[in-house]
């Protein structure tokens, strides 16, 4: 017996694992699609407001006369607020400049041009700053708020970056928050509609599996109508079509056991009394020699019953044991022991190819072949009305097959045998049968990859197609 708690799933194994794993993972890509042109609006928007900063700086240039200058400490002011090293105004071919009392000489410059509007250009300039390394100073240029006028400002692109920096955890935290939210949420909804009944599915086939004939176990259903609720239906049937099946095969293997012991006993009993019969079968009194030859028929007859129910049921664990045979000598030796061979008032025909050989059970095919042949046998000898009665096997090869047609010209078989004919206890085609016969050979035969079917000729008799496995070195 399989431990259950160590295949048993968790609430949170398996496919509940697999399912936050792919919502986080989706709703983060979505965040990280959504979070470059966030960041490059976040950029743009900054470098606005510094923008901003240096047109008014630019007003204030406007309402100083040309004469005067600005004093030392409003220009400085005027950069302090803008974060800027210097700030340059551009107007009509004329260029006004305002710096720091101690300037600055940057080592590498960066142009960020706010002319250039488009998302892309906003993305590339956005992780340029993003990434890019410490000591580089920022030119930006934008557009001034009179036509053809334009501001640049010169600044370290340091406070820019960590900015950005920040902006960009904030934006992790929060998607993060986004997503672990909604993951919860998509999975206390979908482990609800799916992963809970799957799971009881699943804990429902252990449980069964390990006990099938505790019928407390059967799942019982729900009232869904998608595809769980069919599945849930299903599986409760199946269930409890297997607790039936395994109950009777229960019953049947007790039975059959019974009969067994039954039918070897009984089998003992008859060949005692069969003994006992032909003893007095020698004596000279009239009726005793009349009455004992149907004595003698009635106890071969229970005798046979008896031994073909013994023979049914080792059936079960008899497996094939396939080898080459030639086809011709399985033909006579099964025409030999269901005494065809050398019959007074029975001819047989046998058309066969020489060389012919067929990869099947010897002794099995030979007992689906006498069976046939007997069936064949008795029912002719059974009939007093058939004139010039006869037996014909014939056999044809194909491609990867050999089938074999055995034939009689007797009075074919009635209805009701035809409709049950490979049923056992069912198929008899004659009054004390078992029907056992045909239902045996139909199983050693397809126990070793052939088929046997009845042929409706119309014509009188019965015919038998028997399809065998040909050897594949005679091929």
């Amino acid at each position: 017996m399989t431990d259950e708690s160590n295949v048993t799933p968790s609430r949170f194994s398996g496919l509940s694992n697999k399912l936050i794993a792919a919502i986080i993972a989706v709703i983060l890509l979505v965040e990280i699609i959504v979070y470059l042109p966030s960041l490059a609006t976040f950029r743009a928007s900054w470098l606005d407001d510094r923008l901003r900063v240096g047109i008014v700086a630019a007003r204030v240039l406007d309402a100083v006369p040309d004469v005067m200058a600005l004093p030392r400490d409003l220009t400085d002011r005027l950069l302090t607020s803008a974060g800027a090293n210097a700030i340059v105004y551009r107007r009509a071919g004329q260029s006004q400049l305002i710096e720091l009392a101690d300037p600055v000489t940057p080592e590498r410059v960066v142009t960020a041009d706010m002319r250039q509007r488009d998302l892309p250009s906003l993305i590339v300039g956005a992780l340029d700053t993003l990434f890019a390394g410490p000591g580089r100073t920022l030119r930006i240029v934008g557009e001034g708020d009179v036509d053809d006028s334009l501001v640049e400002i010169l600044m370290f692109e340091r406070p820019l970056r960590a900015d950005m920096l920040d902006y960009s955890r904030n934006i992790v935290l929060v998607s993060l928050g986004i997503a672990a939210v909604t993951a919860f949420a998509l999975y206390m909804l979908v482990s609800s509609l799916f992963i809970l009944p799957v799971q009881r599915l699943t804990n429902n086939i252990l449980r069964f599996r390990t006990a099938p004939e505790n019928a407390t176990l059967i799942l019982d259903p729900t009232q869904r109508r998608d595809e769980i609720g069919v599945l849930e239906r299903e599986l409760s049937a199946m269930e409890s079509e297997l607790f039936g099946m395994l109950r009777q095969q229960r019953h049947l293997a007790d039975l059959g056991l019974a009969v067994a012991k039954i039918n070897h006993d009984l089998r003992n009993t008859l060949t005692s009394a069969q003994l006992l019969s032909d003893q007095v079968a020698t004596l000279d009194d009239p009726k005793v020699q009349r009455l004992a030859p149907r004595l003698v028929t009635t106890l071969d007859r229970a005798i046979g019953f008896a031994q073909s129910v013994l023979d049914y049921g080792r059936e079960a664990a008899s497996v094939p044991q396939p080898a080459p045979v030639n086809i011709k000598s399985l033909i006579e030796d099964a025409a030999f022991e269901a005494r065809l061979v050398g019959h007074p008032a029975i001819a047989f025909e046998a058309s066969v190819p020489e060389d012919l050989t067929v990869h099947v059970d010897p002794s099995q095919m030979t007992r689906v072949l006498v069976n046939l042949m007997k069936n064949a046998r008795e029912a002719l000898e059974a009939s007093q009305q058939i004139e010039s009665p006869r037996v014909r096997v014939t056999v044809t090869a194909e491609a990867d097959r050999a089938l074999i047609v055995v034939e009689d010209n007797g009075p074919g078989l009635p209805p009701r045998a035809r409709e049950n004919l490979f049923v056992a206890f069912e198929g008899s085609a004659r009054a004390g049968g078992t029907g056992l016969g045909l239902a045996i050979a139909r199983e050693l035969t397809e126990a070793n990859g052939g088929t046997l079917r009845f042929v409706e000729t119309g014509a009188p008799g019965t015919r038998f197609e028997l399809t065998l496995p040909k050897d594949i070195h005679s091929l």
